[in-house]
């Protein structure tokens, strides 16, 4: 696993989770030329406005002014669609992984795929997996073994025990726990402060401690 060398990157997207991610770009060592977003028509209250350079058009006309793309957007279905679209139209970008320097990890056991992103005092001890896209928010831990799919985002102070498999496009809401060697499905969704005991079915919604599916 390498983080690779110093680059020039656009983060697309222009939120909260945008600005993080150049934060840590930038304290890796690369140069964060501004942000990108889908639709200039889209842009809401939270986004930091004055750094947006306009929309995939400024990547297409400006191609020599970067070097790779970091994905700032916070929610799976999103980051899988956009860093999907945007690897297909930019087939020569890199996509740098972004490790934090206040993260701990065992780097020489750790598999972090292209556009993976570890963020600010995460805790991930060893044999951890992030597939392309996959986010580790700040403060979570994720213990030996641990599997984040494709495009899978653990926000803030989740705790990932040892074994546990995450698949591709699931998330985890802040504060969740999910238990030794459990898999949660894809496109699944883990609420703020559940406590997983169990395997999550593919596509549900678990709350509550322990996490049992939402009502309809």
């Amino acid at each position: 696993m390498t983080a690779g060398s110093a680059r020039r990157l656009v983060v697309i997207g222009a939120a909260g989770h945008a600005r993080e991610t150049a934060w840590t770009a930038e304290l890796c060592g690369h140069t964060v030329v501004g942000f990108v977003v889908t639709a200039l028509d889209r842009l809401g209250p939270y986004d930091s406005k004055a750094r947006v350079l306009g929309d995939y058009a400024w990547l297409e006309g400006h191609r020599a002014a970067y070097d790779g793309l970091a994905l700032g957007i916070g929610t799976p279905f999103s980051r899988l669609r956009v860093g999907r679209e945007l690897a297909a139209r930019f087939p020569d970008v890199e996509w740098p992984v972004l490790l934090h320097p206040t993260a701990i990890i065992d780097r020489a056991s750790a598999v972090l795929a292209a556009g993976s992103y570890i963020g600010a005092g995460v805790v991930a001890t060893v044999d951890i997996h992030l597939h392309q896209y996959a986010v580790a928010n700040f403060g979570c831990t994720l213990g030996h073994d641990a599997q984040l799919g494709a495009g899978v985002v653990v926000n803030p102070g989740a705790n990932i025990s040892g074994g546990v498999i995450i698949e591709e496009g699931a998330q985890v809401g802040t504060g969740a726990q999910v238990l030794q060697y459990l898999r949660v499905g894809a496109r699944a969704s883990v609420g703020a402060g559940a406590v997983v005991t169990h395997d999550v079915p593919e596509g549900s919604v678990v709350i509550g401690v322990p996490a049992r599916p939402r009502a309809p």
